[in-house]
């Protein structure tokens, strides 16, 4: 008995572990509730556990995307691999059978046991005895189980021949939506299987960190695919509460003022230089002014939406928010950009379409882009103006025109720099990172974490 605690123990810590290294923040709280959990649920009911879990340690239902693939690792249905292993190849044919009436019957059990036969049979690889390793993309290479849509919907057809008129019509109307759905499930199992298994050969925590994927918040915005973004695009609202409530907290602590040095010793003479009452700085009640320059060029545009739309939901922060967006062009958007906020995966599209952010080709330029909002928008920039500037500071070997960066710096309040390229990379190419960062503050900004922190901290107040 108490060699199967420490098992479940270390089972429990190991997940917790692999959570936080995908950057899901789970803290000693949270750890003693699943273990609570745990006791309370016992190992029978799988499923039970994994909904237990789920509860006591995630914050949002975002978060299964990581969670689901790290628990199956952790908490898996069935160790070891079956009889199958270093036998004959499976009837490739008649699994197909028996997975179109899986998934026209939606049998869950079914379907996770047709998985590992196909795994079993179709996924090893290697020299050794049995298998060296297991792979899903040739299990699904093998088994092409998308290839079954037409084939499910029969079946289904054919079960509804002899039912009541008012289902058979409902089968009828079954949209082939929820066939793929079905289908994409299996790919998903046999997935997890396959990691699974491979997790049992080389280490359940290598397979964790490495297998699974992050969080879409933790994905580099140059690297993030569709889903990825439609994901940080439904993020964005969460995020801006979040941190309008930091900004709402660090300007009511500015509202106090700092100490002014100077007056508190001046009122001390008369307590013999000790002093009794501190004298404040008080601040301005305004509050400031916030500009974007974007580019929207390429793979960068991702980043430059995603922060545009924070920015905006954001806008009630500030006294006036002005966006301008450029490739080889810089132009307004901030109208643009208000519409947008129901229809945000459109935007960049409206934007290249409906702003003038090219010229003559559609290669980023920023020193032309750089000098136009200078010599055309320069009075979108004053003393009480924080500028933000987004891109990766490619210029194609074009003229970067620091001169014109200083210009805008010169008449700010202050520039910052995001940059969504790593450091590494900065002055690399064509890049012209560091000598604008000669010029103004900039900073590594690659995922929706960071920016979020940045934003934080550098926001004024």
């Amino acid at each position: 008995m108490e060699t199967r605690a420490e098992g479940v123990t270390g089972r429990l810590t190991g997940l917790v572990r692999a959570l936080r290294s995908h950057g899901l923040r789970i803290g000693p709280g949270e750890t003693v509730d699943a273990a609570a959990a745990l006791e309370a649920l016992g190992l029978a009911d799988r499923e039970r556990v994994r909904e237990g879990l789920a509860a006591a340690l995630l914050h949002q239902e975002s978060q299964r995307a990581v969670f689901d693939p790290v628990f199956e690792l952790y908490f898996p249905l069935g160790r070891g691999v079956s009889a199958q292993e270093g036998g004959a190849e499976p009837d490739r044919e008649a699994l197909r059978e028996r997975l179109v009436a899986a998934l026209a019957a939606d049998d869950q059990a079914l379907l996770g046991r047709l998985a590992r036969e196909a795994v079993d049979g179709f996924g090893g690889y290697g020299s050794a005895q049995g298998s060296d390793g297991w792979s899903s993309h040739q299990t699904l290479s093998r088994l092409r189980p998308e290839t079954l849509l037409a084939r499910v919907l029969a079946a289904l057809r054919a079960g509804a021949t002899g039912a009541p008129e008012g289902a058979a019509a409902f089968t009828d109307r079954l949209e082939p939506d929820e066939i793929r759905r079905r289908i994409e499930g299996f790919r998903e199992r046999v997935r997890t299987e396959a990691r699974r298994r491979v997790a049992e050969r080389r280490g359940t925590e290598e397979i964790a960190r490495r297998a699974v994927a992050t969080s879409a918040d933790r994905v580099d915005f140059l690297l993030a695919g569709r889903a990825q973004l439609d994901e940080l695009r439904r993020a964005v609202y969460p995020l801006a509460r979040k941190l309008a409530t930091r900004l709402a907290a660090r300007r009511r602590r500015a509202a106090h003022g700092s100490i002014d040095l100077r007056r508190t010793l001046r009122g001390s003479l008369s307590t013999g230089g000790v002093p009794m009452r501190p004298v404040l700085r008080r601040r301005r009640p305004a509050r400031p002014e916030l500009v974007l320059l974007c580019d929207v060029s390429g793979s960068v545009a991702g980043f430059a939406n995603f922060t545009m739309l924070l920015v905006q939901a954001l806008h009630d922060q500030f006294s006036k928010v002005r966006v301008f967006a450029f490739v080889n062009r810089a132009d307004e958007v901030t109208g643009l950009l208000a519409r947008g906020s129901a229809d945000p995966a459109g935007l960049g599209a409206r934007i290249l379409g409906e702003a003038a952010v090219t010229g003559w080709h559609g290669s980023s330029d920023y020193g032309t882009s750089l000098c136009e909002f200078a010599e055309r928008h320069l009075d979108a920039v004053g003393p009480r103006t924080t500028v933000f500037v987004l891109g990766d500071a490619r210029t194609n070997m074009s003229d970067p025109n620091l001169p014109a960066l200083r210009q805008i710096a010169g008449r700010a309040r202050r520039v910052y720099w995001l940059n969504p390229e790593q450091r590494a990379q900065w002055s690399t190419g064509d890049s012209a990172a560091y000598a604008y960062a000669e010029l103004v503050e900039m900073h590594e900004c690659r995922n929706a974490r960071q920016l979020g922190e940045l934003i934080a901290r550098l926001l004024p107040v």
